[in-house]
């Protein structure tokens, strides 16, 4: 897939507001240091579609972003501004939440985690939300760059063991350096076209 045009929709910070379309969305969500707006930088070819900043969780709304007048991104607000409750499945309250379970769009959410650490609790819990919701996933590990290879395919397995989920399900990425970018366009490709 090549992009060829991205450019920033909309942000949303109330329920009513979430898109109800059928334009096709694939959502990013993480805890808020895990490099987010970089790789989706990186995953569009620009440098300043999704606003980085050296203040870790910025993000507190639902930023829209359309990709190739075709699908969107939807770049969800940071762990560090869930609102943690006692059961793990209803951590997601608020706008992420009612945007996870109520967008008529939404087709994949990519977990981020930092693959130098072991998966938070957070982490765990929006894998067990997505599950217990029936919502598709993959995990993008992100800043591979700061490992060795060999060192990479270990932290994978780790992660993999750590979220209980097969490694296959697991993309290494760097939003520094592009790794992984052709594996996750190519999955939002063949998502799309099995949708058609």
């Amino acid at each position: 897939m090549i992009i060829k045009s991205a450019v920033y929709k909309t942000s949303v910070v109330e329920k009513s507001k979430i898109i109800q379309d059928d334009i096709p969305e694939f959502a990013f969500v993480g805890r808020s240091n895990v490099g987010k707006s970089s790789l989706i930088n990186m995953l569009a070819g620009q440098k300043r579609l999704a606003k980085t900043s050296s203040t870790a969780g910025l993000t507190k709304m639902v930023n829209y972003f359309d990709i190739n007048n075709e699908f969107r991104f939807v770049d969800l607000p940071g762990y560090g501004y869930a609102k943690v409750g006692k059961s793990h499945l209803d951590v997601w309250a608020g706008l992420m939440g009612e945007y996870l379970t109520g967008s008529q769009s939404l087709d994949t959410v990519f977990v981020l985690v930092d693959i130098r650490h072991e998966p938070s609790e957070l982490d765990k819990a929006m894998l067990e939300f997505l599950i217990y919701n029936q919502i598709p996933f993959m995990i993008l590990a992100t800043k591979v760059d700061k490992l060795s290879k060999a060192k990479q395919s270990v932290q994978k397995k780790m992660l993999a063991k750590g979220l209980n989920i097969r490694e296959e399900l697991i993309i290494l990425t760097s939003g520094e350096t592009g790794c992984g970018r052709d594996k996750v366009l190519e999955y939002i490709e063949n998502k799309i076209e099995a949708n058609r």
